[in-house]
């Protein structure tokens, strides 16, 4: 098993990619911290991990807030005594343009996508420097690398996680620490249903819509979980800094 003795942390871990990655990363042998809002959903998921005879916890936490992300951090240092894998998931989007967002979602998206990983990053450095290195993985998007309409929140936050993802792995490469970020297309998960409910757009025409691409499917979150994985493990032990784009061809 590629991860066998690491302890991980996966935010948004209770739902779609978040999910998936707990389960890939428990295959592997990693013993995992399961961290939502949803206390109950990352609970589920943390049980799922058990009954298959891995090691996993569940937290509830809101990743935007300082007092959350150490919470969550002391708790798995008290409970796994260490934090080899960081997984900063979490994600929102609001579809809207410049003139159509309120300054308060403008504020909420980039706190869950852009300053939980900052916050994140912040209270595990210290810890994988002193176990002498690890592997954060942090979510990006194609919407990170290139432009998107009606997102115009979500375009510069996911575009803020690339870079500071690459300013990252400056800093922390002589720790040992690798840096990288998960770049997915549309995956088939409820946040893209919940996009096509903000645009007022048929659900199905919306899906049939993200399928447009080389491969003439969406992504499935197992798909972008493997990927995780991979950059969580030493298979991947040279690269950090990198944008791993994940996405059927959308972006090529």
């Amino acid at each position: 098993m590629r991860l066998e003795n690491k302890k991980a942390i996966v935010t948004g871990g209770a739902g779609g990619i978040g999910r998936a990655t707990c389960l890939a990363l428990a295959a592997e042998g990693a013993d995992v911290a399961v961290v939502d809002l949803n206390s109950e959903a990352a609970e589920a998921v943390a049980a799922e991990i058990r009954t298959a005879g891995g090691t996993a916890i569940a937290i509830g936490a809101d990743v935007s807030q300082e007092a959350d992300i150490r919470r969550v951090v002391e708790t798995v240092v008290a409970e796994f005594g260490t934090v080899n894998v960081a997984f900063n998931n979490a994600g929102i989007i609001r579809r809207s343009t410049a003139e159509e967002i309120e300054v308060d979602e403008w504020d909420l998206v980039f706190g869950v996508n852009v300053r939980a990983i900052y916050l994140m990053c912040k209270h595990v450095v210290p810890i994988m420097r002193a176990a002498g290195g690890g592997s954060i993985v942090n979510t990006g998007s194609g919407w990170g690398l290139k432009g998107g309409g009606r997102a115009l929140s979500y375009c510069a936050s996911k575009g803020a996680v690339v870079n500071m993802t690459r300013a990252l792995a400056i800093d922390h490469g002589p720790d040992g620490i690798r840096v990288n970020s998960v770049n997915p297309g549309d995956v088939n998960t409820g946040m893209l249903r919940d996009e096509a409910r903000q645009l007022g757009e048929d659900t199905d025409a919306f899906l049939a819509e993200a399928a447009d691409r080389p491969l003439r499917r969406m992504g499935e979150p197992r798909e972008i979980a493997q990927a995780v994985v991979w950059l969580a493990s030493d298979d991947s032990s040279y690269v950090t800094g990198s944008a791993l784009v994940v996405d059927g061809g959308g972006i090529a």
